[in-house]
């Protein structure tokens, strides 16, 4: 079985497709991993292979073909675009207040942020670049959340709780 995990920035992608693998004992693939792995490949810092994945669509599909290529057997992939490029057997997509979103990715970057203020608007104009991106270079739009099979705000839920959720839905699709 292949799960994909979706989600925009400090959604909570990585944390949930990481307890979902742990829990089925299933294979972990995370498309930040592989574009981690691409930037040290290059001899780049994260940020500045991201800036240079901006301007070169080819990048970007690079990452789809390893996925593609890694996501075989039983396994949780955690990838914004990962429902639209393989052929899995559930998709979850996940949301969270934007005031939520910005306090993770405050916690997880550290003194990259001076306030909540300056960490929102970091996600809006990143969210807003990859909005654009990938209805240029895949003509996905990214608010059109009709290939998931659950949406899930995680600003409602804890790690367990929505851990658990996931877990059921999974479950249900499973026993069909």
């Amino acid at each position: 079985m292949i799960i994909t995990v979706g989600g925009l920035i400090a959604s909570g992608k990585s944390t949930l497709a990481r307890e979902i693998s742990k829990r089925l004992r299933y294979k972990y693939i995370s498309a930040g991993d592989i574009m981690r792995d691409m930037a040290r490949e290059k001899g780049m810092t994260l940020l500045e292979f991201s800036k240079i994945a901006e301007k070169n669509p080819s990048i970007d599909k690079k990452i789809d073909a390893r996925q593609k290529k890694l996501a075989t057997g039983n396994c949780v992939v955690d990838g914004r675009l990962s429902a639209y490029f393989l052929k899995s057997d559930f998709k979850i997509w996940l949301t969270a207040p934007i005031e939520i979103k910005a306090k993770r990715l405050m916690k997880r970057e550290g003194k990259k942020y001076k306030n909540t203020d300056n960490a929102i608007d970091e996600i809006k104009k990143r969210e807003e670049n990859e909005r654009r991106r990938y209805k240029d270079i895949y003509n996905i739009d990214l608010d059109d959340l009709s290939v998931y099979d659950t949406v899930l705000n995680t600003g409602k839920f804890d790690i367990p709780g929505m851990t658990e959720i996931a877990l059921v839905t999974i479950k249900n699709i499973k026993n069909r």
